[in-house]
């Protein structure tokens, strides 16, 4: 199989941080599989040393001529200042890209560049909360999600601040590749494979810094060994110790979101993770899972997917094996 070609932006003053994570992501899916998945490089508007915004000089061997090979192209964090223009170079590139029907993917305020190059007009997309109100008046055609983690509108996908440019590229990884896979990368990298809530939990629910908060991660982990039970509020409230109106107010802080939506994504990424690694009938797979009924889990999956169970295992199945085989 050939490897997807990725072409990540550099330029001066770039996230030390945002420019590495698509290399630590999909070099992650590289080393789990037997074959490389993807080839990642690195491009500049013109080729040669450029200063991160650790201070560090890194030598960028390519000029944007890497994306018009490329497969997929990303643009990390831009610089925040209000007048930090992209060059016209550069647009005419992503605006050639996008004709061609490449993947282009905006992290954070690399959002920005997206917007200006005309990709996000009548698109979904996000950017980090801190620049929500530039955003909105700077691009008034775009239908700014900004609660959310990460957005993908077509061949245009854009990811909310920091660690989200992390929860996107595995996003990216689980819609070519699986569940299964991005769940095994996941591990490799010691991060959580999804993060339910969105930006919302850190925009105006802060976690409290609190001694018996500790408890509640416990119980997320209990919860997820227990998807096939009847998990209840009060359940779930029991094994934390904690009354319900605590635990749900405690649950919403951390998790951003309900308890029932919480198990319902849970329980449908077992279900992902059954369909492309066993041959599980699908009532089998929504008792496992904790649906209890095939219509359940099909109503989720299709609610939370916008796909059919099986027609999901007809199409990662296979890939699955070609990757692990």
């Amino acid at each position: 199989m050939t490897p997807s070609r990725v072409a990540v932006l550099a330029f001066e003053g770039v996230s030390l941080f945002h420019l590495s994570v698509p290399g630590i992501v999909f070099n992650g899916v590289n080393a789990i599989s037997d074959e490389p998945s993807y080839d990642v490089r690195y491009c500049a508007q013109v080729s040669g040393l450029v200063r991160t915004d650790q201070g560090l000089m890194i030598e960028v061997k390519d000029g944007l001529n890497a994306m018009h090979d490329a497969d997929i192209i990303i643009v990390p964090a831009w610089s925040d200042a209000p007048d930090a223009a992209a060059s016209k170079d550069l647009i005419d590139t992503l605006n050639e890209a996008h004709t061609q029907g490449k993947l282009i993917v905006g992290l954070c305020l690399g959002a920005f560049v997206l917007g200006e190059a005309g990709l996000l007009d009548g698109r979904k997309a996000t950017t980090h909360w801190i620049a929500r109100d530039r955003f909105a008046k700077q691009f008034p055609l775009t239908h700014f999600r900004p609660d959310e983690l990460y957005v993908a509108d077509g061949n245009i996908v854009t990811s909310a601040g920091t660690v989200a440019a992390i929860d996107c590229c595995l996003h990216l990884v689980r819609q070519r590749h699986g569940a299964d896979i991005a769940n095994r990368t996941a591990r490799l990298l010691v991060t959580p494979p999804h993060r339910q809530g969105g930006q919302v939990q850190y925009i105006e629910h802060p976690i409290p810094e609190l001694p018996s908060e500790n408890r509640l991660p416990g119980v997320l982990e209990w919860a997820r060994e227990h998807l096939p039970e009847p998990l209840s509020l009060a359940k779930l409230a029991e094994v934390a110790c904690m009354s319900r109106r605590t635990f749900t107010r405690r649950f919403r802080e951390t998790t951003g979101t309900t308890v029932i939506k919480w198990l319902n994504a849970e329980r449908v990424a077992r279900a992902q993770q059954l369909l492309e690694i066993t041959d599980m009938s699908i009532e089998a797979i929504a008792g496992t899972a904790g649906f209890g009924t095939p219509l359940s889990l099909r109503q989720q999956f299709s609610a939370q997917l916008g796909i059919s169970p099986s027609d999901y295992r007809r199409t990662f199945c296979k890939t699955v094996k070609t990757l692990t085989s």
